[in-house]
């Protein structure tokens, strides 16, 4: 039996790619979720709270992340025929918003797009907090929601759909872990621990911002597309 050294190599590449795209939409969600950010919002909502009313705001405000980012991946496509919007264009206006909340990332704090001063006294207050406004906006901001319909604009294949919905699934998961077991993440990373991750995270997402930016440039003609 023999193999096609074509068909190794376009197999090779079309693995390649994938493998790229899924950890290009993972981070991207996860870092623009963010829930080692929302920590400190969510111990100040949930103080006073025994653990079983902590995992269920918790569970809610996952739940509430996966139900609308996974609505604006089926709905990304339509959204762009029925406004008229292009996708470089959305690329370099994502890349601006992306770029805003990285930049506020960087010195350790909640970008206004995500939380409104004010909110978190309120929320404090309401059982459905978990929903609103820990789900939306904290959680599924703009920024989470923009990143999840440019990478449903760049998706060319089921396969990279398939990597957008499990990447939308992890990152809900992980918030209901992380802010369930807040806790216990406070105490195991400590309140400098958290603002060093979250600076990380920050800088790569500026980076991330930038790539965006140089993607809508380039589809749209203005310069060469980047070499991978």
């Amino acid at each position: 039996m023999t193999f096609d050294p074509h068909f190794v190599s376009l197999y090779g590449l079309q693995h390649s790619v994938y493998v790229r795209f899924s950890v290009l939409a993972l981070s991207s969600i996860f870092f623009l979720v963010d829930p080692f950010a929302a920590l400190p919002t969510f111990l100040a909502i949930t103080e006073g709270s025994d653990a079983v009313r902590r995992r269920r705001i918790a569970r809610k405000g996952a739940l509430t992340t996966l139900i609308v980012l996974a609505a604006f991946a089926f709905a990304g496509e339509a959204i762009f025929r029925v406004l008229g919007i292009t996708l470089p264009a959305f690329e370099i206006a994502g890349g601006v918003i992306l770029m805003l909340i990285g930049l506020d990332m960087l010195q350790a704090r909640r970008s206004a797009t995500q939380e409104v001063v004010g909110d978190t006294e309120a929320a404090a207050q309401k059982e459905d907090a978990g929903i609103v406004p820990l789900g939306v906006p904290m959680l599924a901001g703009p920024g989470a929601i923009t990143s999840v319909m440019v990478l449903v604009g760049q998706a060319q294949t089921r396969w990279q759909m398939a990597a957008i919905l499990i990447s939308i699934a992890i990152t809900a998961m992980a918030c209901y872990l992380i802010l369930g077991h807040s806790n216990k993440v406070v105490r195991l990373l400590g309140d400098t621990g958290i603002r060093i991750l979250v600076r990380v995270m920050g800088l790569l997402l500026v980076a991330l911002a930038a790539q965006y930016f140089v993607n809508g440039l380039a589809d749209l003609g203005l310069i060469a597309h980047p070499i991978e």
